[in-house]
């Protein structure tokens, strides 16, 4: 007798659930439907793996991969599903198990609603144009739910998975934040002890000694699924947390949102997005820190962060500008030897998480200045009037070719995609062979990548110089003022510097490369 294996997934929240742990009607209604299409075929039903609350593009779904797992091993031979997007939205992995790991494995596919069965002659076809299909509805939905976030974000809702520490849901009001009273007490008193002179490593240590749960503690201790990079550390405060909660706008009413963006709607990696694209908006709900408190502080922490720097270290001018190019963390002074180093602040606290920046301070004074010589040296020969308008004209240009540029790498790339599609829909119906097929396939996806990292850096570039000529007057005025450029302050970095990446070598030499953005 033929062993089936049961595969249902919900993709929304089920309101019929009577507990957390039950499964939703609608995965009820998929196990009934499915086990009865399994007694009239009299299969043995070998296990039901049952995805709640998960995508068809998720490929972390836990009972998904128990049946991949499974198969491998010859548990089974047959693999029943609702439909063939029950078990996966990507013609990725269409193409990867239904048409060739499980051929492989010995197990065929079949979905009940859209008659997907792989011992059928002539049914891949209509499999692969489902995939096709399923494809193209991720990539809508993805570009839908952007723009509908997108709007909700500039209307002042707040759309992320948990609350700011010290606020909560409103479960009257979607979007909507509303006060914490025992989280927001805590922010307060971190806003009390710092403006009354407490540092923010003394601040943690306070809350610590206290027992006073860390947001990610506090969230796991109220129940929600909020999970930590770092669990062992969940339930403890850091000099990190205290200042993330001391800048934090959202504490005087305020919403910023859209800092990170995931790279593609097929994965979950997320990277940062320009500071002139964050959505803000204002008086969004309640605050918990007067605003006039708020701004004390932020001034507090600008001449503080100064004078502890030349305090401790004899002047560390990079100090809050310059950070770990393998974690992004910020890089802390550690004397050794009595020399003074910069440091990944993360990997003090855990060298599982970052391999560490380790490097001379000297050395980074040397590049930074020398690099600032050469900017500076570019304007010694000419007046001040006569460079901003040289560096005008050639913005101006330089703008201009830098448009036709992405207008035509865009077309190039859309033209490639349809080739893409063109191409996959002539092997469906068998107009070219599978070879050609094959080889045709990875040439327009290098072509694809190509073009996309093409536009990617088209388009920073462009960001870049119209950032540049909105400032063009300002960056006048400092490379006046530093003309002649002898040494670094903490000041003159402030100036000309908006932040500093150091990637060091991945091997074991001490050769590093620095990343510089410049304030015009």
């Amino acid at each position: 007798m033929d062993k089936v294996a049961i595969y249902c997934r919900l993709s929304e929240e089920d309101k019929n659930k009577s507990c957390e742990t039950d499964d939703s009607e609608s995965i009820k209604n998929q196990k009934a439907m499915l086990t009865q299409y399994a007694n009239e075929h009299f299969w043995e039903i070998y296990g039901v793996y049952s995805d709640d609350d998960y995508t068809g593009s998720d490929r972390s779904r836990p009972a998904f991969n128990r049946l991949l797992k499974d198969a491998e091993e010859g548990r089974f031979n047959i693999v029943l599903c609702k439909t063939q997007s029950r078990f996966t939205r990507e013609l990725e992995l269409v193409e990867k198990y239904i048409h060739y790991l499980f051929p492989l494995w010995g197990i065929r596919f079949v979905s009940v609603v859209d008659n997907a069965d792989t011992s059928v002659r002539g049914n891949k076809k209509s499999r692969q144009i489902n995939g096709l299909i399923n494809e193209w509805y991720l990539e809508d939905m993805s570009e839908n739910i952007k723009a509908v976030l997108t709007n909700r974000r500039k209307n002042g809702l707040f759309i992320g998975a948990f609350a700011p520490y010290g606020y909560k849901k409103d479960p009257e009001r979607k979007g909507h934040l509303i006060i914490d009273p025992e989280a927001a007490a805590v922010v307060r008193d971190i806003f009390d002890m710092y403006i009354n002179g407490s540092g923010r490593t003394a601040i943690a240590r306070y809350l610590n000694e206290r027992g006073v749960l860390s947001p990610a503690g506090y969230k796991a201790a109220n129940g929600e699924k909020y999970r930590n990079t770092s669990k062992s550390e969940e339930a403890k405060w850091h000099d990190w947390t205290v200042t993330a909660i001391l800048h934090n706008e959202v504490y005087i009413g305020n919403l910023i949102q859209n800092r990170y963006h995931s790279i593609s709607y097929k994965s979950k990696i997320k990277k940062p997005v320009p500071k002139n694209e964050w959505i803000r908006a204002e008086n969004t709900h309640e605050p918990i820190i007067d605003k006039e408190i708020f701004r004390a502080v932020q001034n507090l922490s600008a001449g503080r962060t100064k004078s502890n720097v030349i305090k401790r270290t004899g002047g560390n001018v990079f100090s809050g500008k310059i950070f770990c190019g393998k974690c992004g963390s910020a890089l802390r002074t550690s004397v050794c030897n009595h020399k003074l180093y910069l440091r990944c602040g993360r990997k003090l606290y855990d060298r599982n998480i970052c391999e560490g920046t380790y490097v001379l301070y000297d050395r980074i004074l040397s590049e930074v200045l020398s690099q600032m010589r050469k900017l500076t040296a570019e304007f010694s020969n000419i007046g001040i009037i006569k460079a901003n308008t040289v560096f005008h004209d050639a913005a101006e240009n330089s703008l201009q070719s830098v448009r036709k540029s992405i207008d035509e790498a865009k077309r190039q790339l859309k033209d490639t995609q349809n080739c893409i599609k063109k191409l996959y829909i002539d092997n469906v119906k068998e107009d070219i062979t599978s070879e050609m097929y094959s080889r045709l396939m990875k040439e327009f996806a290098a072509d694809e990548a190509r073009l996309s990292g093409i536009l990617e850096e088209l388009q920073n570039k462009k960001i870049s110089i119209e950032y540049a000529i909105r400032n063009r007057d300002d960056s006048s005025e400092i490379i006046q003022k530093y003309l002649e450029l002898d040494s670094l302050g903490f000041e003159m970095v402030r100036s000309f510097i908006d932040r500093i990446v150091v990637h060091k070598d991945t091997g074991k030499s001490r050769s590093f490369t620095l990343e510089i953005f410049w304030n015009f």
